[in-house]
């Protein structure tokens, strides 16, 4: 299992590299075998395709909000729990190497950013399935949840979108700034804490 995982990982890391050299489109499923040390068949055993591969990191990005939203104190009321989400996500996706140039390739290649798109409703699915979780012990009900799921993921685009284009290093700032917007739209009636969450959650 371990060692499937890196392969899987060593096909994925070479596809992205050559993704942001090559180009998204002009990239083949056997110059990314080629340059991961594999073959094609070994290719298709992990990926379906090209898009595939480029959806994976939204796939692995849901998991990782999903268990930020467990994994957040029982105490937490449901905006600190949104806001906390928020900030993990936000500041483990930007101290990874492939951040900015997954979505430098999503901006250029309108393919690209359509099979990370393709998978957002799976995510967001994923996600109000935890905050059900957290409702139950909170109070709020199914839309409630639902409706955490979609602010969760909008507000993390906008946070990646501001971060990325203004070319900003602490994200955790654009996270604040994005809270204040909101608070300042809905009366200051969400997210009610700082930003200072311990990085390894909880």
């Amino acid at each position: 299992m371990r060692k499937q995982q890196l392969v899987r990982d060593t096909i994925w890391d070479a596809a992205i590299q050559l993704f942001a050299e090559k180009g998204f489109d002009e990239t083949t499923v056997d110059d990314i075998a080629v340059a991961a040390g594999t073959s094609r068949r070994s290719f298709f055993r992990y990926f379906q395709s090209k898009s595939d591969l480029m959806a994976q990191d939204i796939v692995s990005y849901g998991a990782s909000l999903a268990d930020a939203i467990r994994r957040c104190p029982p105490g937490c009321s449901l905006p600190e729990v949104l806001r906390r989400t928020m900030l993990q996500a936000a500041q483990h996706s930007a101290a990874q190497p492939r951040t900015r140039q997954i979505m430098e390739i999503a901006a250029q290649y309108p393919a690209a950013r359509e099979a990370q798109i393709a998978r957002v409703a799976e995510v967001q699915e994923h996600l109000a399935a935890a905050y059900a979780e957290r409702c139950r012990v909170n109070g709020g009900n199914d839309l409630t949840a639902h409706v955490l799921a979609g602010l969760t993921l909008s507000l993390l685009s906008v946070t990646f979108r501001t971060w990325f284009t203004n070319g900003q290093n602490d994200i955790a700032s654009t996270v604040d700034q994005v809270f204040a917007t909101v608070q300042q739209l809905m009366g200051g009636r969400v997210g009610a804490g700082r930003r200072s969450v311990p990085r390894g959650g909880g």
